[in-house]
């Protein structure tokens, strides 16, 4: 009878035995990142591509945004959020800046945004661009928001299909996932 305990153990074995843990340790490692990511796409934020040049210089077609999957609650918005919704206009995903509230008043005069008669600072807007846009007042109506791409010059937004109604906003932007840094 061979005394299995007291068996001498070969290097060798033993180096396999280690090597063997560690991929097994490596793939439950993977595993359990991996389900993280699942669960955490299907419940809390979701990539989003941006479709259009609407949005420039703040994201530009193909940058991908992370998107909160929360639907924000009129209390949470504030202007100059940029929220995710489905396009009036074509049912598409669609980007933009909250610019206005329920009440609020706004008008564009040679580029520049008013809001309740007093000028909003819109570091993310190339006025250059846009100088001597003109808007009509519009007033934002209870339970909507106003919304405009940072590219007023090429944006289909609120001026052409009218406030988006809170409850049809499916999210926040959190933050440009790709690419990390823009080239100049």
């Amino acid at each position: 009878m061979i005394d299995v305990m007291n068996a001498p153990v070969r290097p060798r074995e033993l180096a396999r035995s280690r090597v063997s843990r560690r991929r097994l340790l490596a793939v439950l490692v993977g595993l359990a990142l991996l389900a993280a990511l699942v669960l955490v796409r299907a419940t809390l934020v979701a990539p989003v591509r941006v479709a259009s040049a609407s949005m420039l210089p703040t994201y530009a077609a193909g940058d991908v945004v992370l998107v909160s999957r929360r639907s924000p609650d009129l209390s949470d918005i504030e202007r100059k959020d940029l929220v995710t919704f489905r396009s009036p206009e074509d049912g598409h995903s669609a980007l933009k800046r909250v610019i206005g509230l329920p009440g609020d008043s706004l008008v564009i005069l040679d580029s520049v945004l008013y809001v309740n008669g007093h000028v909003v600072a819109e570091p993310y807007v190339n006025h250059r661009l846009i100088d001597g846009y003109y808007s009509r007042t519009y007033t934002v109506p209870a339970g909507t928001v106003f919304v405009l791409g940072d590219n007023r010059g090429n944006s289909v937004d609120s001026r052409d299909y009218g406030p988006i109604p809170v409850d049809a906003l499916q999210g926040r932007a959190v933050f440009r996932l790709w690419p990390v840094v823009r080239s100049s």
